[in-house]
């Protein structure tokens, strides 16, 4: 026995001696192959893009989801999810090449020095930004900057005649990964999370206790178009429903050890009714916690299916700042289910694991013409992805997605042709940013609060004719019967952007919400009690 052994050790370590000298032998190879063009090529090359252009055709024989980013990419992809960036605080749009700001952030840099909503800025450290055509991205770069930088802006602000000057010192700026949590009904919260950031679980408890001390009992979690972010996130968020030592999720891979995680039982609603409210945008951690909600049947999922995302990527940061963001593992819900859809469709119609990111990109398309948004009977999934839930022992199914318990179609009346002419053209964003800007202050004085607003306010004949009179400008053919069918919608978004102008995203939400199917199936399921 002893001799049996120790010429399996002898066996493997001459293996990995061989593995080992195959692997420097393709090094050597991709070293030479990158060496002769660059000395040898007909032309100049620029060394630096084809390396990066191998580390990407490497990635591309993988899965959709291994990716390389460049250093400015990499700082783009990192700041949502790191929670802050560095600037002067406003949230701001373009309005006929002119910059006006919707709103300061509270307590922002731009606030502590006077700037309001509605002001205009027109100047950026003595050069002129008005008139200009800068796109929002051109404009961001001229006002982020690091943390302590000064940067001087020239506002114009109606009502007072001369031009104000204001010298702001940029700051730490959050990011919240929270769109809204106010109280739906009686007893009944809401938040709508739009990613998992390294803030997201703080935010989400604080947001928990807030409702809480409003009345809130039963909670609608709107993870709709969330498409995830970082896994620990989504654990501190699905620990605040489940009891201690419930599995929230596994990970595992060819190279990476089965990795459990566990809620801690320290959660603030553990008790209560849950509805989480997903659809075929809610994707990576938004899938974690819906399926760990739905296999531990702590809640109830209301919509439709969800993306499929269930690989796990590890960041392997470069030395010139790009990253390699590679799939390391599959994570596992706690009934043993991959969510993870197929990445390609071969020849003969079957799907595989191989990586082919223009099949992956048109599966969703393929469920619209499927029929799939729009009947919950047009989906058919195989008993081999049948699953029990831990406690009911009811059916769920793996292999692509998290399948609802209450399903809930895409809304197809809302838009026509006229009404996405509007949108493209910017039209209903501009009528009530041009309303606010002319009847701010007889805003804030008619309603104090939003309540008296969501109750009181209308939108009258004088914003519908501003828009109109706009689309005519810009050429958009006129059609009675589109108008007719989309003025519903439409005047509920201008209310609720008129209402996110005068407070917040909350109260956008509140109001947009009044006709969200999602919203609605969940408030009549919590109201009728048959959870």
């Amino acid at each position: 026995m002893r001799r049996f052994l120790l010429l399996l050790i002898v066996l493997c370590a001459i293996g990995l001696q061989g593995q080992e000298r195959a692997t420097q032998q393709l090094l050597r190879k991709l070293q030479m192959a990158e060496y002769a063009i660059s000395q040898l090529y007909v032309d100049t090359v620029n060394d630096e893009k084809l390396v990066e252009a191998a580390i990407k055709s490497m990635l591309s024989q993988l899965d959709p989801h291994s990716t390389y980013t460049t250093p400015e990419e990499t700082k783009e992809l990192n700041e949502p999810l790191n929670g802050n960036f560095d600037g002067i605080g406003i949230q701001f749009q373009m309005m006929e090449d002119t910059l006006l700001v919707i709103q300061p952030v509270s307590d922002g840099p731009s606030e502590r020095v006077g700037i309001l909503a509605g002001d205009r800025i027109i100047a950026v450290n003595d050069t002129s930004i008005a008139g200009k055509k800068y796109t929002s991205d051109d404009i961001i770069k001229r006002l982020r900057g690091p943390r302590g930088t000064q940067v001087n802006l020239t506002v114009l602000r109606r009502g007072v005649k001369d031009l104000l000057h204001f010298n702001v010192k940029r700051d730490k700026i959050p990011i919240s990964s929270l769109d809204a949590a106010y109280i739906a009904e009686p007893g009944i919260g809401y938040i709508r999370v739009n990613k998992f950031a390294a803030t997201t679980g703080k935010e989400f408890s604080e947001a928990l206790e807030k409702l809480k001390g409003m009345g809130m009992v039963d909670l609608i979690l709107d993870l709709q178009d969330n498409g995830g972010g970082y896994l620990n996130a989504a654990i501190d968020m699905a620990n605040e429903f489940l009891e201690q030592k419930d599995l929230i999720v596994y990970t595992e891979g060819r190279a990476s050890r089965r990795q459990n995680y566990y809620a801690k039982g320290n959660g603030s609603l553990r008790n209560g009714k849950l509805i989480v409210l997903v659809n075929e945008y809610t994707a990576s951690a938004s899938e974690i916690v819906a399926g760990a909600i739905q296999d531990w049947d702590r809640g109830t999922i209301v919509g439709r299916r969800t993306f499929g995302k269930g690989l796990v990527q590890r960041p392997i940061n470069l030395n010139d700042g790009s990253m390699i963001r590679l799939t390391t593992a599959r994570y596992y819900t706690p009934t043993g289910r991959c969510i993870q859809k197929p990445y390609q469709t071969n020849a003969d119609g079957t799907k595989t694991d191989n990586g082919n990111q223009a099949d992956y990109n048109k599966e969703l398309n393929e469920r619209y013409q499927h029929g799939e948004l729009l009947h919950a009977d047009s989906i058919h999934l195989p008993d081999s992805l049948k699953f029990s839930t831990l406690k009911l022992q009811r059916t769920v199914y793996g292999g692509g997605g998290i399948m609802p318990d209450y399903f809930v179609p895409i809304d197809t009346t809302l838009y026509t042709d006229y009404h996405r002419q509007l949108s493209a053209q910017g039209l209903i964003l501009k009528t009530t940013t041009t309303y606010i800007e002319k009847h701010r202050k007889e805003l804030a004085k008619k309603y104090k609060d939003f309540n008296a607003f969501n109750t009181g306010f209308e939108i009258d004949e004088e914003i519908l004719g501003y828009m109109r009179a706009e689309a005519d400008k810009l050429e958009i053919p006129f059609n009675q019967e589109q108008y007719d069918y989309s003025l519903p919608y439409v005047k509920l978004q201008l209310k609720a952007l008129i209402a996110r102008d005068l407070w917040d995203m909350s109260e956008y939400y509140h109001v947009m919400n009044s006709r969200n199917q999602s919203v609605l199936t969940a408030l009549k399921l919590l109201n009728e009690k048959t959870l």
